[in-house]
């Protein structure tokens, strides 16, 4: 039950794999939960081969994952074996308020709830991410100015008002952390490192299966990580952090001269393309991750460093740069320097997270019905 519920939908072979015990063992243990209807199974042809896929069964109820961007909503529900039933994206102003944000996403996952022809006490709990350091005890951003109009709001207060679910709120790079150790890129390895890049830049780290937090939530904060001492002032006070360089903004306004506005998809599909500018931009931003990410490997010795955000569908054009200054720099290790590799769930990493923390929390409260 705690693999399936930890990792998802799974084949008994997987099942057997993850746990220890053998097939035969895992096949009666799945026949008697099946026929208690704790458990639910359905043909599989994953990997080429034909097998019996093992989820828990959806009367056990539902979860959402919700991922405040920058300038986005997105909105995702979920069975109790982490099988997307409904995702939604709609687009956010600019320096939106908290209060509008929030009511359009308890708006979101009721229609989403309705969509599927479930009632709403089938909701059993919701995830939610953003872009800040968030403080565990309150749920609230640790940084003041982090989010415009959303320093001091209890998120998981006013949300757990309008659903009437337990909300846990956490950092969106920590949450894109967690979906590639669970499910992603990261699987199989310890320490996990996950930088996020797109419109800011954050990361978060895995140490033992868990998330790092720190002492107030600003573990992993990579976006802030000094350059150079003397750089561009940054948005959190400090002056030449690796955000200043790196993220969207400064990216951006380094083409504005020479490319006139772009976005950072037009910034990747050029470079695809072979602009000279746009290649260089984004080799530049490849070696400045790399300087930040090779100061964290000789801190915390990962097994892997993970990028996602939008940045990472740039694909190697950034990675090599930055691989090529992580072994340069990390100390000497028989091991070899870590691998560097794009989040393998890409933009759904974090609402995959947020998801995944649900259903965590309503295992522990006990609302999934089944055992912790």
């Amino acid at each position: 039950m705690a693999a399936v519920q930890r990792r998802g939908a799974l084949t008994q072979i997987e099942l057997a794999g993850v746990t220890g015990l053998s097939p035969a063992t895992v096949s009666n243990i799945v026949k008697e939960l099946t026929a208690a209807g704790v458990l639910h199974t359905s043909p599989s042809t994953r990997s080429g081969r034909r097998a019996l896929q093992v989820s828990l069964a959806r009367n056990l109820g539902l979860v959402a994952g919700v991922h405040f961007g920058n300038r986005s909503l997105r909105v995702a529900l979920a069975d109790a074996s982490l099988r997307v039933l409904a995702d939604q994206r709609m687009p956010l102003a600019p320096d939106h308020r908290a209060d509008v944000g929030l009511r359009r996403a308890a708006l979101l996952v009721t229609e989403m709830v309705e969509s599927v022809d479930a009632g709403p006490e089938e909701l059993l709990a919701m995830g939610v991410c953003i872009p800040a350091p968030v403080d565990r005890r309150t749920g609230g951003i640790t940084t003041v100015g982090m989010m415009r109009g959303w320093d001091g709001m209890p998120l998981p207060e006013l949300l757990g008002e309008e659903l009437d679910v337990p909300v846990v709120v956490e950092n969106d790079a920590n949450l894109g952390a967690l979906a590639e150790t669970r499910f992603g890129a990261a699987v199989g390895h310890d320490p996990v490192v996950y930088l996020r890049v797109s419109h800011g830049v954050g990361g978060g780290i895995v140490l033992g299966g868990q998330l790092v937090h720190g002492r107030a939530g600003g573990a992993g904060e990579i976006g802030h990580v000094t350059i150079d001492e003397h750089g561009p002032i940054c948005r959190c006070g400090n002056r030449g952090c690796l955000e200043t360089f790196v993220g969207a903004p400064a990216l951006l306004g380094m083409l504005a001269g020479s490319h006139g506005n772009l976005t950072l998809g037009d910034l990747i599909g050029r470079a695809a393309e072979g602009d000279p500018g746009c290649r260089r931009v984004l080799a530049d931003t490849g070696r400045h991750l790399g300087v930040a990410a090779a100061n964290i490997c000789n801190l915390i010795d990962p097994g892997i460093i993970v990028v996602g955000g939008r940045l990472a569908e740039a694909g190697d054009l950034l990675l090599d740069p930055m691989r090529a200054v992580v072994e340069q720099r990390t100390m000497p290790s028989a091991a070899g320097p870590p691998g560097v590799a794009a989040a393998a769930l890409g933009a759904a990493a974090e609402v995959r997270g947020a998801l995944a923390v649900a259903l965590d929390t309503a295992r522990v409260s006990g609302a999934l019905g089944v055992g912790p």
